[in-house]
């Protein structure tokens, strides 16, 4: 198969475009942990569609973006979660969508895992050429790694370094410790488009000591496999098996790492340097990787005069010190989305009494810095000039997770309709990656004069 993941042109002559089947493709087998029987259709989806999961033996149907944000913690694998939904081991689809250059996919599941097949890539891969890949007519968004990021975790490392133009390149130092002697210190190097994914990458199989996969047997998991169907490891190498590569473990890595890095949303470029690296490393790469891209967002649009500071702040709200809960406006999309930070110090007074010993920002101030960038956003329309926002009413508010002293809430404020009297907003805050409130705000306009008065 050839490598997808090259360089294209769409019909229309765009030089990089999106991608994404040309037919409806299927994998079926059985899960790694629980064995149960799973079908997955993968299907094409429209541009700026994403790679998006839906669990459809569920009713309603729940949809889970292959996103950071969505990503749990699991063992020895990657999981994504909405709500109560949850599906298990996507690692090796996402890292076949990656090597065959997939930007919109829409998975559909009926169950809570993604099949295994035999621990590798190979049956997505086989699936998604048995039906071809289409260039679309929009360009592909590509994120590039700008500043190198170093991350260390009992004693595995992962970098990120910036590369030339597209360039995805890894290379990975696998060393078991102890256990070298059934799994030797071994490295490999891998550049995604000029060396074959299919070839190189896609056929290592998923892998572990004999002494783990007991393990997880007795624990009433992976109850369903025999070494014969994975690498298991024994004191004289793989169990009723044999390796595929000299080096097919670290080969393996590398296929869940590129795999892993698609939960940043889009492709990453940039040169990757691991170390002993796993599923939880590498999600926190994800998370480093999406916040130095919505760092270097936010400059761009300091440099491009779309935002404001406090004293452009103070000139359009009411509020000062201590309510005044939005720092800067980092931008304004005329009268239709603004983002905005509110940095959360020790030094806030409400964090006297909430709670002493375990300060935790109370959610209605939340709801409140919300509620002042929607002011703010709505400010920007001129019907409104002379005017100020006043909160109506409060619907949808959801608190998901604790705000603490040195969080940064990121303000996110999107118009749905604004008329001369009222308006509504629906609104978000983040911390990172991780979602802590969101809200609908009905807003009534009145003059400023009435409201100082």
């Amino acid at each position: 198969m050839a490598d997808q993941s090259k360089p294209q042109t769409s019909p229309e002559g765009i030089a990089n475009p999106q991608r994404t089947l040309v037919a409806e493709a299927e994998v079926s087998g059985k899960g790694l942990m629980h064995g149960q029987d799973a079908t997955l259709r993968m299907m094409p989806a429209p541009i700026d569609h994403g790679i998006v999961f839906e669990r459809i033996d569920l009713d309603p149907p729940v949809r889970i973006p292959a996103q950071v944000e969505f990503a749990i913690d699991r063992d020895r694998r990657t999981a994504i979660r909405n709500g109560d939904a949850v599906i298990e081991t996507i690692e090796h689809c996402m890292s076949a969508l990656r090597g065959c250059g997939i930007d919109n996919v829409l998975l559909q599941l009926n169950g809570p895992e993604v099949p295994l097949g035999d621990g590798s890539a190979d049956s997505f891969l086989a699936a998604i050429e048995s039906v071809g890949i289409e260039a679309q007519d929009a360009p592909r968004h590509v994120l590039r790694i700008t500043e190198p990021i170093v991350l260390h975790e009992d004693g595995a490392m992962l970098a990120a370094f910036p590369a030339t133009g597209d360039e995805f390149h890894v290379l990975y130092e696998l060393d078991y410790g102890s256990h070298g002697d059934r799994i030797p210190r071994q490295s490999f190097a891998f550049t995604l488009g000029t060396t074959e994914y299919s070839d190189e990458v896609a056929s290592s199989r998923t892998f572990s000591l004999a002494e783990e996969a007991a393990s997880l047997q007795e624990q009433g998991l992976c109850s369903h496999l025999s070494p014969a169907d994975v690498l298991v490891i024994g004191e004289d190498g793989p169990i009723d098996n044999a390796w595929r590569f000299d080096n097919e473990p670290v080969r393996h890595k590398v296929l869940d790492l590129i795999g892993d890095l698609m939960l940043v949303g889009s492709p990453v470029c940039g040169h990757f340097v691991a170390k002993k690296s796993g599923h939880a490393l590498n999600r926190r790469m994800c998370r480093a990787i999406r916040e130095q891209a919505e760092e270097a967002e936010r400059a761009k649009r300091a440099a491009d005069g779309r935002t404001m500071d406090i004293r452009a702040i103070q000139q359009i709200m009411p509020h000062r010190y201590p309510m005044l809960l939005v720092d800067r406006v980092v931008e304004i999309d005329g009268n239709k989305r603004a983002v905005g930070v509110k940095n959360v110090t020790i030094n806030e007074p409400f964090f006297s009494g909430h709670y002493p010993g375990t300060p935790i920002m109370p959610g209605v101030l939340i709801v409140e810095a919300m509620a002042q960038l929607g002011g703010l956003l709505l400010s920007q329309t001129l019907e409104h000039t002379g005017k100020i926002a006043v909160l109506l009413s409060l619907d949808r508010v959801k608190l998901r997770h604790p705000v603490t002293p040195g969080d940064q809430l990121i303000l996110e404020a999107e118009t749905i309709r604004a008329s001369t009297r009222t308006a509504s907003i629906r609104c978000k805050a983040h911390v990172g990656a991780r979602e802590v409130a969101g809200a609908q705000i009905r807003f009534m306009m009145v003059d400023a004069d009435q409201a100082h008065g």
